[in-house]
């Protein structure tokens, strides 16, 4: 007897699987966990064959019964619906792995196979589900400059052209490493250069008289915000290091009996570790922070949410409601100021203080050569910059700043 949606709609599971029989060979199999799935019975060659069809109720009793019809005529005509069904499979495959999408993909997987760091894969993958909803399902060797362009003009006249910029950038990398591995023979992104509008450079917003940051200092100390907000942010004005790794930081990265902070490689936008001297008063911060999220992994958690760390724009946020706007002074801002008044105090080599600032060095061979260099200047600078800071929020007098020490 055939069956009916009603049947298939009511039939229950029982303790083993059992089959549903409607005609020409295809049935329902209502399995012991109570899954339905369209099964079809067919010869070919004289050997019995089954053929799955889908799932009940993604595939009504209508689309089997067309499904059953299809693969029958298949197999009357010599082709074996397996075989037709498996060849469908991996073609399906092997376009998907030629999509622009795709290869983006096995790039980014690439890069993450390369040791590169968390904040560079984020930002890449976000670079690609910005292009996906044009690109991503397109066959990479069909995508032209002209098609490319278009999808970076729209981006551009929304007003993101530094987006769009990137968004060049990373596609022409998918592009080579697709040409790499002989999925297409061009670039199409490497002639649109100079196509784009360029972006009006941005520097962040920062407070580098001394008086002027001062009052932000007390200010800070009166903040009436969430308690792990105003102490990263007078966390974040005593190490000056990027607004990111300090709301990423974590108790584990903590040292308190060196006063030493140690980020990781992946963190790291220069994916090399990277230590931190702390001072006198960045110590007593943390032990004040350990109170109050010593329990958990983050130092500063997102507030009502302790396993993820704290909101990109929580400091910035706290910020303007101190009364600081966004061309004033920002999170970043606080790396500034630093890099400002420490080179204007005349005490530190400047090797000293970018390396203080995880800033990367152009020269290779230097780089490698000054990686553990002025650790010694590093830990005094950083107790001298917190004395400092006390001196600015104090409102004492500033006297001149000494002679440059020496290196030694």
């Amino acid at each position: 007897m055939a069956l009916t949606d009603t049947a298939i709609r009511l039939a229950k599971a029982e303790t083993s699987d059992r089959k549903l029989t409607d005609s020409k060979g295809l049935y329902l199999l209502v399995t012991a966990t109570e899954s339905k799935l369209w099964r079809l019975k067919y010869r070919i060659d004289g050997k019995e064959k089954k053929l799955a069809l889908g799932s009940y109720p993604e595939v009504g009793l209508k689309e089997a019964r067309a499904r059953r019809d299809a693969a029958r005529q298949s197999a009357q005509a010599g082709n074996d619906p397996s075989v037709t069904k498996r060849e469908a499979r991996i073609a399906n495959r092997i376009v998907a792995a030629t999509t622009f999408a795709g290869i983006a993909d096995e790039y980014i997987a690439k890069l993450e196979a390369e040791g590169r760091s968390v904040v560079t894969i984020e930002k890449t993958r976000w670079l690609l589900s910005k292009l996906s909803p044009a690109l991503g399902a397109r066959p990479i060797a069909e995508i032209s400059p002209h098609e490319l362009l278009a999808v970076l003009k729209k981006v551009e006249q929304a007003g993101q052209r530094e987006t769009a910029r990137r968004l060049r950038s990373f596609s022409s990398r998918v592009f080579r490493y697709a040409v790499a591995t002989a999925r297409t023979s061009t670039d199409p992104a490497q002639p649109l250069q100079g196509a784009l509008v360029s972006p009006v450079a941005k520097h962040h917003a920062a407070i580098t008289d001394p008086i002027a940051f001062g009052k932000l200092l007390r200010s800070i100390e009166t903040y009436p915000g969430q308690p792990v907000t105003k102490l990263a942010l007078r966390f974040t004005s005593h190490v000056y290091q990027r607004p990111g790794e300090v709301r990423k930081a974590e108790w584990s990265e903590i040292d308190f009996d060196k006063a030493l902070w140690t980020m990781r490689a992946e963190r790291m936008k220069q994916r090399q570790p990277h230590r931190v001297p702390l001072s006198r008063q960045a110590i007593m911060i943390l032990r004040e922070a350990a109170e109050l999220t010593g329990g958990g992994r983050y130092i500063f958690p997102k507030l009502g949410s302790p396993l993820k760390p704290m909101c990109e724009n929580a400091i910035n946020g706290a910020l303007r409601r101190m009364g600081h706007g966004p061309d004033e002074m920002t999170a970043h801002g606080f790396r500034s100021t630093a890099s400002s008044l420490l080179n204007e105090s005349g005490r530190w080599s400047a090797d000293a203080i970018e390396r203080a600032l995880s800033h990367a060095d152009g020269n290779q061979i230097r780089a490698v050569y000054h990686r553990g260099a002025h650790w010694s200047e590093r830990v005094e600078m950083a107790q001298w910059w917190s004395d400092h800071l006390d001196t600015l929020r104090e409102g004492a007098e500033v006297l001149p700043f000494s002679a440059k020490r020496g290196n030694g």
